[in-house]
């Protein structure tokens, strides 16, 4: 059955001098709609293909790929704006309309926003900005330390908002997130606790704590051996200061130190720490 709005594998049927079409089932013969198709293609060869209505109510195919398909959260840009909405660029000829009854605020030419695609009631794609609409607040059938694919949505007072897998809320913390996170950005993260509400806990590296603290404590004999033995850093120091210097959180900096104190390797001074002589 022919998905629209999202990639089929379609065989070829039919060619005409350089125009396609391919076995759409129940929808009849659906048209290659690009003009620049490679003249490799030969009737029976299968084909991944985009498959959409376009503005003829058409149905048609594209070997070119979007920045999204339907049921997909994207960060995309305002191309022009009409009576009839905002287009929005994403990666295909014809734009993607963001109707006025799917926009929060207003809407400006030459700006990105997060969107998530969806077929009208015309089966033709559009872009909404209503997120919660479709986002789940909880989550079932994941587990602590899965990877998943996540979109940076709103930054809040606990730290960041990001769509997990194109369908759930899931939380970023401020206090374990030290890179830089901008609003669309799509990354590799993982499920840090599933909590009891269904609702998702989210880290950005799934190294295990006990790991994560041996790693740091190579690191920082590392660094103290570059920098002459001294770094002016301590448990005290600020959070993101650390992050900058070791790529670790606080916890993870101080239980580190701590253990190479107890290993007689540094020594921990009022303003830094510093590299014991093991000669």
């Amino acid at each position: 059955m022919i998905e629209l709005g999202k990639f089929n594998t379609l065989t070829v049927v039919s060619r005409r001098d350089n125009q396609y079409g391919f076995d759409g089932g129940e929808l009849g013969e659906i048209a290659l709609a690009d003009q620049d198709a490679p003249d490799t293609l030969k009737v029976g060869d299968t084909v991944k293909v985009f498959v959409y209505i376009d503005g003829k109510n058409q149905t048609i195919a594209t070997l070119q790929t979007p920045l999204a398909q339907v049921d997909e959260v994207a960060w995309l840009k305002c191309i022009s704006l009409s009576h009839a909405g905002a287009f929005l660029g994403w990666g295909l000829p014809k734009d993607l309309l963001l109707p006025f009854s799917e926009q929060k605020g207003k809407i400006v030419e030459g700006r990105s926003y997060l969107v998530r695609l969806f077929l009208d009631e015309n089966n033709r794609i559009a872009a909404t900005m209503m997120l919660d609409d479709f986002i789940l607040d909880q989550a079932f059938y994941y587990k602590d330390g899965q990877a998943v694919q996540l979109i940076i949505a709103d930054e809040t007072d606990l730290g960041f908002k990001a769509v997990v897998d194109n369908q759930y809320w899931g939380v970023l913390y401020k206090s374990e997130t030290f890179q830089p996170l901008q609003k669309g950005q799509a990354l590799t993260g993982y499920i840090k606790k599933v909590r009891p509400d269904n609702k998702l806990d989210l880290v950005l590296n799934q190294e295990k704590y006990g790991q994560k603290v041996d790693a740091t404590s190579e690191k920082i004999l590392a660094i103290l051996a570059k920098r002459g033995g001294y770094v002016a850093l301590t448990d005290k120091s600020a959070p993101e200061i650390i992050y900058d210097t070791f790529g670790v959180s606080k916890k993870v900096f101080k239980q580190a130190i701590g253990g190479l104190y107890k290993q007689r390797r540094i020594v921990i001074e009022e303003a830094g720490i510093r590299l014991v002589d093991q000669a």
